[in-house]
């Protein structure tokens, strides 16, 4: 579609590994409106992170076409990065800055004035409450303190695409809530949330749009609404275990009380 942010065309990745290869991801095509939550999900090794890692411009080795914010991924990655946030579940935060250091290196990176950001950085830091730490050294932090930096590093610049890889490990229910609540504003602004979680509750309540991933290959693609009808379920939970094949998570609970009991 002419007015996709993101684009992608029989997207294709392997990983070799000796002389064995193998393909995490399998011809994925996808076209992504601007303003979209899109919540993908799928099993650990379906190629979530893969799918992420080439949109942001980390991964550059694959087949297939890619476009974020209107650039080839391949042939212009770095104007891709000007109107992107990425936000992993575990990054290198080089520790032994403090939060308005890194935030201050982040910010430059993406061409910004340092009065401006030191004066966004000290609010944001207050509103996650990372204020009064905003000049210790990170590595005395704690994880969830980590992520929070990083989720303000991936959203400081107000890039047009934001992609999110797990980002709520570590934190505490009322920051979950405030992130929560900031992509849902984010989106109202226009700007597209690609957002990649195991959180099945969070994801059902603030996706727009679910795509299921199942070894490579997606498997369900429509609104929790669409993917569920005239299926029994009460949940994105209950819906990712019919869809992927997965639901004898009862029987291995038991299974696995047995053999400790043995």
């Amino acid at each position: 579609m002419s007015n996709s942010i993101i684009t992608i065309d029989n997207l294709s990745k392997s990983y070799r590994n000796g002389r064995t290869e193998k393909k995490v991801l399998h011809n994925i095509s996808l076209s992504v409106l601007p303003g979209q939550i899109i919540g993908y999900i799928g099993p650990n090794g379906a190629g979530k992170s893969t799918t992420v890692k080439i949109l942001s411009g980390i991964i550059s080795d694959f087949e297939g076409e890619a476009n974020v914010a209107g650039y080839d991924i391949r042939k212009e990655p770095l104007k891709v990065k000007e109107h992107i946030g990425y936000i992993p579940e575990n990054a290198s935060l080089y520790e032994t800055l403090t939060p308005m250091e890194f935030l201050q290196f982040v910010g430059q990176l993406h061409g910004m004035d340092l009065a401006r950001i030191e004066d966004k950085s000290s609010k944001l830091l207050g509103l996650f409450d990372l204020k009064q730490n905003a000049h210790d050294r990170m590595n005395t932090f704690s994880k969830g303190m980590k992520q929070k930096v990083l989720i303000i590093s991936g959203i400081i610049h107000n890039p047009d695409v934001i992609f999110m890889d797990e980002p709520l490990d570590g934190l505490d229910a009322n920051s979950v809530i405030v992130v929560k609540e900031i992509l849902i504003q984010l989106a109202r602004e226009g700007k597209t949330i690609f957002y990649s979680s195991h959180i099945m509750d969070v994801v059902e309540k603030i996706s727009d749009r679910i795509i299921l991933i199942n070894q490579g290959v997606v498997i369900a693609d429509g609104t929790y609404a669409e993917l569920s009808q005239g299926k029994e379920v009460n949940s994105l939970e209950q819906l990712f275990t019919v869809l992927t094949g997965k639901s004898d998570h009862s029987q291995r609970a038991g299974d696995i009380i047995n053999i400790l009991e043995q």
